[in-house]
């Protein structure tokens, strides 16, 4: 079973993954963040079909306790977080890493 992107965030993040294709979203406008962002995360790690969530990173702020240790602990779906730090930051290696359980750049540095 082939899995699928979906991102979880405001409309302004979630429509240049629409228009790249990805058709799981969960739009949830700023204002409305501290309300429902909890929901609109728990649904998607709930989604078989979903195997990567991205997220802006500054978004993880608004989630409950429990469901930040839940989404940051998750394998399957594994969660992708974009925002501040950049890709060249050790986040995205670390979120690979989790995912497939090996660090691909390890031999890069030897």
């Amino acid at each position: 079973m082939s899995q699928e992107i979906a991102v979880v965030g405001s409309p302004e993040f979630t429509t240049g993954f629409r228009l790249a294709g990805v058709r799981k979203f969960e739009n949830v406008p700023d204002d409305e963040k501290d309300d429902r962002l909890d929901d609109a995360v728990e649904r998607t790690l709930d989604d078989e079909a979903t195997g990567i969530i991205v997220m802006h990173d500054a978004d993880l702020e608004h989630l409950s306790r429990g469901t930040r240790e839940r989404v940051e602990g998750s394998i399957e779906p594994v969660l992708v977080t974009l925002g501040a730090g950049g890709a060249g930051s050790g986040g995205l290696r670390d979120q690979i890493k989790r995912a497939i359980g090996i660090d691909l750049m390890d031999e890069e540095e030897n």
